[in-house]
């Protein structure tokens, strides 16, 4: 039997980061807000202790609408660290007090709150060895790149896959991963300040700024597009015939990917609770590194969407939320 917390003794109002108008970080107020309402069937309420930043997440449809219908105020910053506060009673497998972490479907409210309402598929337990910030860290970016690698990349060790973007925030997920499977990764960085971390990551090969414009055409076995929109032609032909091209950020170029014979594809990941165990498992051994930028208060979020990810060090921007 599922056991729910009483909603008449959970607070009515909380404090979270919230939009009334469509914008950027200059629409974010941090005021008080409704606490989300008890969960329902298999829905579990978290009360969250760290919130990560995808800075472009303000740019995205489903940030303001769902089905077309504007659903301003917004509360924004979907990855979350947490413990559940309340359970739905469909849920199994979740309990009040558990430690939890996960992703909110970015067309819901996210967790740029005290309390965020999620779908238990987008919850796993958090083990008690990671902490809250790395973990909410890690969720987007590490399950991009799993799912990249063991769903549409189609590669096998022994092959070459090129990543744009190789020490950003998905990016040194897909070259820390990748290189584990025995894949040879050349990666793509703004600057030459950046080579040694993307060897670091796992990069067999790395190329600085338009050096990756004269790789020679059918080069690789797949290219990824990690770095942002505007896939640049160049990632295209480097790519051998009937190779595959994935792009994160927009629908790839079909009419260039066409005449040049590969395979472009675009996904929206997947947030499954099995997927985030193993994400999980891998923290908790010290398998996979993730990159903390830096870390704000709730209440200068507004600033942190602000800085747009200009930290001096790699890595995400996370909200702490609370402490306890």
């Amino acid at each position: 039997m599922n056991i729910t917390e009483t909603p008449n003794r959970l607070p009515r109002q909380m404090k979270a980061l919230r939009a009334h108008a469509r914008g950027g970080a200059e629409q974010l107020v941090y005021e008080d807000a409704p606490k989300p309402p008890a969960p329902s069937g298999s829905e579990v309420c978290v009360r969250v202790k760290a919130a990560a930043i995808t800075f472009d997440e303000l740019t995205w449809p489903e940030t303001w609408e769902r089905d077309g219908v504007d659903r301003t105020p917004i509360i924004p910053s979907h990855e979350f660290a947490g413990a559940v506060s309340a359970v739905g009673s469909d849920v199994e497998g979740l309990s009040i007090g558990d430690e939890v972490f996960g992703l909110v479907p970015f067309n819901r409210d996210g967790a740029a709150a005290e309390y965020a309402l999620v779908p238990a598929t987008h919850v796993a337990r958090r083990p008690a060895s990671v902490s809250d910030v790395v973990a909410a860290a890690a969720v987007l970016p590490a399950l991009t790149a799993m799912e990249a690698l063991d769903e549409h990349l189609g590669l096998v060790a022994g092959q070459r896959l090129l990543i744009r973007g190789g020490t950003g925030a998905v990016g040194s997920f897909l070259a820390q991963f990748a290189h584990g499977m025995g894949i040879s990764v050349t990666a793509t960085v703004r600057a030459s300040t950046a080579v040694e971390r993307a060897k670091q990551l796992g990069a067999d090969e790395v190329l600085v700024a338009e050096e990756a414009a004269g790789v020679a055409a059918g080069t690789f076995d797949a290219a990824i597009d990690a770095a942002g929109a505007g896939t640049p032609e160049w990632l295209y032909r480097a790519v051998r015939p009937a190779g595959r091209v994935i792009t994160l950020q927009e629908l790839p170029d079909a009419d260039l990917a066409q005449n040049l014979g590969v395979d472009a594809r675009f996904f929206v990941v997947s947030a499954r609770t099995e997927s985030l165990e193993r994400l999980g498992a891998m923290l908790a051994a010290g398998d996979v590194e993730v990159a903390v930028a830096q870390t704000y208060p709730l209440s200068e979020g507004r600033a942190a969407y602000a800085g747009k990810g200009q930290a001096q060090r790699p890595g995400k921007t996370v909200l702490e939320v609370a402490t306890h």
